[in-house]
């Protein structure tokens, strides 16, 4: 038994030695790296989105029956929808797929929408100028609210969002049966890049509160619950959980997002930028954009002179002396974030390697 615990605490002993020792190390060595991202061999996306599309579906045989499972639950989930819930459908995989199939097999009596959160971009008016126009085309089906529908003024699309939402909640005649005029809205990824922040959420919750108005949405984010509060959970949205995973491939929804080990273009090059800026301090990150908005601002000149960027910087408290601006522009360097070229009138001038697009993303990425 000594020898045992002898043998453990000159294990102990080697291990805790040799920890100190590769410290001391890494302290003393002083040695930069020059390593850099863009050494990094990228394939290109399209090529691993191809390879990616032929991995062969395990357990195919067993996702189809948990799938047609689901199908049975459709009156269930149509029934809590006319009882005022919204449907908030939560699981690993696409449910885009699931939640189509829903509303074309289920919801046939009612106007459907259909929202693409996983889109960059929304134009959240237009969906709602589409309800709105959904609900005219309904109320007018019904022969006693010929009457009623004459206060309403047209076009939809010059009226203001509020005036929409009012529509869309109000009450159109007191003999109309107005719990048959029902518009679902299918929002594929309600917590999506073009849907996420605050006030889009808003609205939606808004929306989704109104009298005439159902949801059934999607949401594959861990902190997309992180979008709502109290109120919008239990009251607007009035959501109604269901985990319905699919372990369905996203490709659809992937598609919008670039691949990290893929060179993607434009779309990598913000985000391989935006990583290494992450990793200075906020004065280099400050430097950095005021020569990228120098160079939005003059996208004609062959760049930004040396003596006129530490000016500014100067004046903006960013640098104390021309040394500090040179580690700063030596680190940009090093990664091929700045590079330096001869004016014509023969000073030096730092220029961004990065197209207009491209620079303005990124400048919109360091400024939040």
């Amino acid at each position: 038994m000594e020898m045992e615990a002898n043998n453990v605490d000159d294990e102990e002993f080697a291990f805790s030695r040799n920890y100190f020792l590769a410290k001391e190390s890494a302290a003393t060595s002083g040695k930069k790296s020059t390593s850099k991202l863009s050494d990094i061999d990228l394939v290109d996306e399209q090529a691993l989105r191809d390879a990616t599309s032929n991995i062969e579906i395990k357990h195919e045989k067993e996702i189809v029956s948990l799938v047609e499972s689901y199908r049975s639950l459709y009156s269930k989930w149509a029934f809590e929808l006319r009882c005022g819930f919204g449907l908030l459908m939560y699981g690993f995989g696409s449910k885009k797929a699931l939640i189509e199939d829903f509303a074309s097999t289920a919801l046939t009596e009612y106007g459907v929408v259909v929202i693409n959160g996983y889109l960059p971009s929304i134009n959240l008016k237009q969906v709602v100028i589409a309800l709105a126009e959904i609900l005219w085309d309904q109320l007018k089906t019904q022969q006693r609210s010929s009457g009623n529908l004459s206060k309403v003024q047209q076009p939809f699309n010059s009226r203001s969002m509020d005036d929409l939402i009012a529509f869309l909640d109000g009450e159109h005649g007191e003999q109309l049966e107005d719990d048959e005029c029902l518009i679902c809205v299918v929002i594929h990824n309600i917590d999506g890049p073009g849907l996420r922040d605050s006030d889009t959420q808003k609205y939606l919750a808004r929306i989704a509160a109104c009298s005439h108005v159902r949801v059934v949405a999607s949401i594959d984010h861990v902190n997309a619950p992180l979008l709502w509060d109290k109120k919008m959970v239990h009251t607007q949205f009035n959501w109604y959980w269901h985990h319905v995973p699919t372990y369905a491939p996203y490709r659809v929804e992937g598609i919008f997002y670039p691949l990290i080990l893929a060179h993607g273009g434009g779309a990598q090059s913000v985000k391989t930028a935006s990583i290494v800026l992450q990793s200075l301090t906020p004065n280099a990150q400050s430097v950095f954009k005021v020569l990228a908005e120098n160079q939005l601002a003059h996208p004609d000149e062959e760049g930004m002179p040396i003596n006129t960027l530490y000016t500014i910087c100067r004046e903006r408290f960013l640098v104390s002396s021309q040394v500090t601006l040179n580690s700063h522009l030596t680190e940009f360097k090093d990664h091929d974030l700045v590079k330096s070229r001869r004016h014509s009138d023969g000073q030096d001038c730092l220029y961004i390697p990065l197209n207009t697009e491209v620079l303005e993303k990124l400048v919109l990425e360091i400024s939040q």
